[in-house]
């Protein structure tokens, strides 16, 4: 919502989150789709620009909060969450987004990234994966696959990759979901879940890099091959994919396998069944990430909410920790905090 010179308020479009700055993308980048999937958000919450911030770091994504009609900072590569985090807590009313990409946020930010995961301030975190370094050229990135040919590696890369969601569980965060740029309407969805998540949300995008990784994530966005590798997550709802709904995924022991649901051998009763706030499925899910291209025996991508969980904030407990502290102390004095309780004078 905006307010009007008179104090009244008018609901806002996505076309007023938008600024006239030209959008400067590749021609047929996916980030094109968050871009419009946000604005369109954002009006459909109702929110008011004044009180709506983006802040990002280096990359391609980081152009992001130029291209929005709200507040913004372009700031330092891979420090956007320690931006983010020391301004939403000078402004904690403030709805705070977080634009980052793989390289951003997983390589030079990793460290940033693994501590406002844990802390848990009320933030939204948007990861653009592309599995590249665009805006440097077409470098491989932390996400990368194994032997993936580039500038910088022309033989190769060795590094194994690092897998954003699996990271996210185990820096212990409160909400971490998927969704990709070629699916807008699971998108927008995914974007709400997000916000109204209470604490620190990632959200992971596949986002197409057209130039330097093109069709890295077509295998999970074609039609032909979508219904066989993509595994959409419903809460209370059992674990089925495939073009007829005829597969499943159960739990064999401790392994997640795929099974036939029109041999007759097992029904959708003995499925598994997702639940957003089970950890150690949440885990599991995390390592569903054999590459169909490459794999026999695989399981689907998973898409939408996987882990879910209700923390307290950190933002929330520091300013109920200052309040405590003033009702003991007082108000406090800035002098006598600097100097301290062990000075002595010299004569």
């Amino acid at each position: 919502m905006s307010q009007l010179p008179g104090g009244g308020a008018v609901k806002l479009k996505a076309k007023d989150f938008a600024t006239d700055q030209d959008v400067r993308w590749c021609p047929g980048c996916g980030d094109y789709s968050i871009l419009k999937q946000v604005q369109s958000v954002l009006a459909e919450l109702g929110s008011n620009k004044d009180e709506t911030v983006f802040i990002s770091g280096i990359g391609c994504s980081s152009r992001f909060p130029y291209y929005m009609n709200t507040y913004g900072m372009h700031s330092i590569h891979g420090r956007a969450p320690a931006v983010a985090a020391g301004l939403k807590l000078a402004n904690p009313e403030l709805d705070v987004w977080i634009i980052t990409g793989d390289g951003d946020g997983f390589s030079i930010g990793g460290n940033h990234m693994i501590h406002a995961l844990r802390r848990n301030l009320d933030v939204n975190i948007l990861l653009f994966n592309n599995q590249i370094y665009g805006l440097t050229k077409g470098q491989y990135s932390p996400t990368s696959e194994v032997n993936k040919k580039t500038k910088s590696t022309p033989f190769g890369s060795l590094d194994h990759p690092i897998n954003p969601l699996a990271l996210a569980m185990g820096a212990d965060s409160t909400f971490i979901a998927r969704s990709m740029d070629r699916d807008p309407k699971h998108l927008k969805t995914m974007l709400h879940r997000s916000h109204a998540h209470k604490g620190t949300a990632l959200l992971e995008i596949y986002q197409n890099c057209n130039i330097f990784n093109d069709g890295a994530f077509f295998t999970f966005t074609e039609k032909s091959s979508k219904p066989d590798t993509t595994l959409y997550l419903e809460h209370g709802q059992p674990l089925v994919f495939g073009a007829e709904k005829n597969k499943g995924i159960r739990i064999d022991g401790f392994k997640p396998t795929v099974v036939d649901l029109t041999a007759g051998k097992f029904t959708t009763d003995d499925l598994w069944i997702h639940d957003e706030t089970d950890q150690i499925k949440g885990q599991m899910l995390t390592r569903f990430f054999d590459d169909p291209r490459t794999t026999e025996d695989f399981l689907p991508r998973p898409f939408g909410v996987i882990y879910s969980e209700s923390r307290p904030c950190y933002d929330d407990m520091l300013f109920a920790q200052v309040d405590m502290a003033k009702e003991q102390l007082g108000d406090g004095d800035l002098d006598a905090m600097i100097a301290g309780g062990t000075t002595w004078e010299i004569k």
